[in-house]
């Protein structure tokens, strides 16, 4: 299966809208076979909510903003050049607790959290962040078991 190279320049458009903030989709599936990566803005408030993964790896790291990562039994205060690796069943939480956008670079692997990211964003113009049944149907089909609700002010 061939691969493509991927350029995006800084001003190109955004994949996903998710709280009202952009989600671009630098690397996916579709042009890789082992990750994929996001430029991923937090709206004030946000959190992930408690949740492992029972396949995937997680990397998060600060561009912008200030954010509380609950890793395994960790708390980090994560300002800009914080990096986390979080590998398959460590529970985690990614929120931003101040009252200002955060902005991090973020990479899933395998590849195909995209996915994931586009019927999140399908769900939150329908309104149905709310419903925790829901979310965790959504999760649980993406490699995620949730532990605590998702948490995103409207």
């Amino acid at each position: 299966m061939g691969k493509t190279s991927v350029i995006r320049m800084a001003h190109d458009d955004h994949d996903v809208t998710l709280a009202g903030q952009p989600m671009a989709f630098l690397v996916t599936g579709e042009h890789s076979q082992h990750t994929s990566m996001f430029e991923w803005t937090l709206p004030p408030r946000f959190s992930t909510g408690r949740h492992v993964h029972r396949v995937q790896e997680e990397t998060f790291y600060m561009l912008d903003g200030q954010c509380e990562w609950q890793v395994g039994n960790e708390t980090v205060r994560a300002l800009p050049g914080t990096f986390v690796f979080i590998p398959p069943g460590v529970p985690h939480n990614i929120a931003n607790v101040s009252e200002q956008p955060a902005r991090v670079i973020m990479t899933v692997s395998p590849p195909g959290h995209e996915h994931y990211f586009e019927e999140l964003a399908r769900l939150a113009s329908a309104g149905a962040l709310h419903d925790a049944r829901v979310i965790g149907d959504l999760r649980h089909r993406y490699d995620t078991d949730q532990l605590s609700a998702l948490r995103a002010d409207d």
